[in-house]
C-alpha cells in the first residue's frame, strides 16, 4: 500500500510538472524578451509545489522620473512616451505570480503649463489601467556649474526616492509582497533596500534598470535585476486615443508620437 501511495504522488507529481513546463513554454513563445529573466528564476519559477499552492505576490515601484529620462533623454526613444505603466510592469512579472499593484512616482513641472497639461493627461491614462500615483514636487534650488564654477538656479525633483522608501517600507510592514521590483537606476534608494531587506530577510526586492543606464551600484545590493529592453516600450504603448468610460476619451500628446 505504501509503495502504491509512493507511486501515485511520484505520477502526479510528474503531471504536474509536464503541465507547468507546458504553460512555461508557451509563455516563452508569447514573450521571447523575457526568456532570460525567466531562465534567472528557474528554480522558483518551475517548482509545480510553488506553481500549484503559493504564487509569489509582487509589486512594482516605478520611479517616474528615472524612467522618463531614460526614455525622453535619447530621440530614438521618446515616442515611447506614452507608456502604459501596468501593461510593462506584467512584462517583468512571472505569469506564475501574482501582480498586486502597480505604484507610479512622479512630480509636476510646474513652471510649465504645457508640461503639466500633457503629464496630467498621462497621469489619469494610467489611473483607468489600475495605477497608484504617489506625487513628489520640484523644488528651485542652487547648483554649482562645473565649468565656470558659478552658482545658478534650476528646478530639482524631490521627495521620488523618500517616497519609494516609505512606500517599500510600509507595504513590507504589512506583508502586502513576497517581491517587490523597483524600476529604476537611482542610487539614493539603496539605503532603502537594505533596510527593508534587513527587516525583512524572506522578501525579495529585484531591480528594473531603466532603458540605456548601466546602475551598477543597486545590482549589487539587489536579490536579482532585470533590464528594460526596446521591445517592453514598443509593445506596451497605449492606443493613440482611449476611453477610460463616462464618456471620457484621452489621446496622447502630438509631441508624444
Amino acid at each position: 500500500m505504501k509503495n502504491q501511495n509512493q507511486a501515485y504522488f511520484a505520477s502526479l507529481a510528474r503531471i504536474f510538472t509536464i503541465v507547468l513546463l507546458t504553460c512555461n513554454v508557451k509563455w516563452l513563445y508569447n514573450n521571447p524578451s523575457s526568456q532570460w529573466d525567466f531562465l534567472s528564476h528557474w528554480p522558483r519559477t518551475t517548482s509545480w509545489f510553488g506553481f500549484f499552492f503559493k504564487m509569489s505576490r509582487t509589486i512594482v515601484f516605478i520611479d517616474g522620473f528615472n524612467l522618463y529620462h531614460a526614455i525622453a533623454d535619447n530621440p530614438l526613444f521618446r515616442k515611447f512616451k506614452w507608456l502604459n505603466l501596468f501593461k510593462f510592469a506584467k512584462c517583468f512579472v512571472s505569469p506564475h505570480d501574482n501582480l498586486i499593484g502597480v505604484n507610479y512616482f512622479t512630480a509636476y513641472a510646474t513652471w510649465d503649463s504645457e508640461k503639466v497639461k500633457k503629464h496630467k493627461i498621462y497621469v489619469r491614462a494610467l489611473k483607468s489601467q489600475g495605477v497608484d500615483v504617489i506625487l513628489g514636487a520640484f523644488r528651485y534650488v542652487d547648483k554649482n556649474c562645473g565649468k565656470c564654477k558659478k552658482t545658478y538656479k534650476t528646478f530639482e525633483e524631490k521627495r521620488t526616492d523618500v517616497n519609494i522608501a516609505i512606500k517599500l517600507f510600509e507595504t513590507a510592514i504589512n506583508d502586502l509582497w513576497d517581491t517587490a521590483l523597483i524600476v529604476s537606476g537611482d542610487s539614493d534608494l539603496i539605503p532603502a533596500i537594505e533596510a527593508v531587506k534587513r527587516s525583512f530577510p524572506s522578501k525579495e526586492i529585484g531591480i528594473v534598470i531603466p532603458i540605456g543606464r548601466k546602475a551598477e551600484e543597486l545590482k549589487q545590493v539587489a536579490d536579482f535585476h532585470k533590464k528594460v529592453k526596446l521591445k517592453h516600450l514598443e509593445t506596451c504603448q497605449f492606443d493613440d486615443e482611449i476611453d477610460i468610460g463616462e464618456g471620457v476619451k484621452l489621446k496622447r500628446p502630438d509631441s508624444w508620437k
